[in-house]
């Protein structure tokens, strides 16, 4: 009787797990067919291609030693440098291409990490209540209060000045993996919010109860009746946290607090900044980073937006 019970589980399992998919490539296709949808889409295809193909299109890695793509300093726009140089010479339209990676990796980096932690940390308060549910509620709600700007700065800034007897990281990419870090932790509170309020309802269905009532385990519930149902919802999430992750990114990076070696937009723009670029109106420096970051972080946002419409049917009301 109970193998035949647990054969029935995992078939109702494995169907919900299929549910969740379908509802997720039929949200997909859905924002195909949706203006704002479709645009945002492109816009990401479109910088996904860059971020893939930039040796292609736009040759090596700017670098000093061995000089590499490299014209003259401070130019203007001429044959085979259509955005010009910065003050050290490096093709401008190199770096926008490679500064493309920067944003996408870092951006998606930083979602993955802040959607896991925040799924696990919404599911357990939203499961078990109590005194769990407090206590993960209250930590919650202490990341929600700080002032996030600060708080990245702090974090990224810290991370870069730990010995590096305390943490193994080469110095060079600390820049790198203390944005991921600091962004992650200003993120994952709200995916945890989301989550929490969705379990709380979730778990008093009534396949749930009657898992439990059949003897299964907080985990084994959690896990494959309540995530099935989690998916579209966290899918959601993480586009939304990506176009947020990507403006940070490009944030700490005017600041200096990426990794100085890789090309990015953020670095590009704090690089004409002290060039005095914007004194003296050399646009092609400043303006297409700033016009990239703009428009990947809206088109994110367009996608999140659209996304909100499709899975909770009362925006589409308002």
């Amino acid at each position: 009787m109970g193998t035949a019970l647990a054969r029935i589980q995992d078939v109702l399992v494995g169907e919900r797990y299929d549910a969740a998919r379908r509802k997720i490539w039929e949200t997909f296709r859905a924002l195909l067919h949706r203006p704002l949808g479709a645009v945002g889409l492109a816009i990401i295809v479109l910088f996904l291609f860059i971020a893939i193909f930039a040796p292609f299109i736009a040759g090596p890695v700017p670098q000093y030693s061995p000089p590499v793509n490299l014209g003259p300093r401070n130019s203007g726009p001429f044959p085979g440098f259509p955005l010009g140089t910065d003050q050290t010479g490096r093709s401008n339209f190199a770096l926008l291409m490679y500064g493309a990676r920067i944003s996408l990796i870092v951006g998606l980096a930083a979602s993955a990490v802040a959607t896991v932690a925040g799924t696990l940390v919404g599911i357990l308060a939203g499961y078990y209540g109590g005194f769990t549910d407090k206590s993960l509620s209250w930590f919650t709600n202490f990341f929600l209060v700080i002032p996030w700007l600060p708080f990245v700065l702090v974090v990224a800034t810290l991370i870069r000045e730990i010995p590096n007897e305390v943490l193994q990281i080469p110095p060079e990419e600390r820049g790198f993996i203390g944005t991921i870090i600091s962004i992650s932790l200003v993120s994952w509170p709200t995916t945890a919010r989301v989550v929490r309020a969705k379990v709380l309802s979730v778990k008093t269905l009534g396949y749930v109860q009657r898992a439990r009532a059949i003897g299964a385990g907080d985990r084994h519930i959690m896990v494959r009746h309540i995530a099935p149902v989690l998916l579209p919802l966290i899918f959601a999430n993480v586009i939304l946290t990506v176009s947020s992750a990507i403006w940070t990114e490009s944030f700490l990076a005017f600041f200096g607090l990426s990794d100085p070696s890789q090309p990015s937009w953020g670095s590009m723009i704090e690089s004409s900044w002290r060039a005095g670029d914007f004194l003296i109106g050399r646009y092609w420096a400043f303006l297409p980073p700033g016009i990239c970051i703009t428009a990947l972080v809206l088109a994110f946002t367009m996608l999140s937006r659209e996304l909100e419409e499709l899975l909770n049917p009362k925006l589409k009301q308002r």
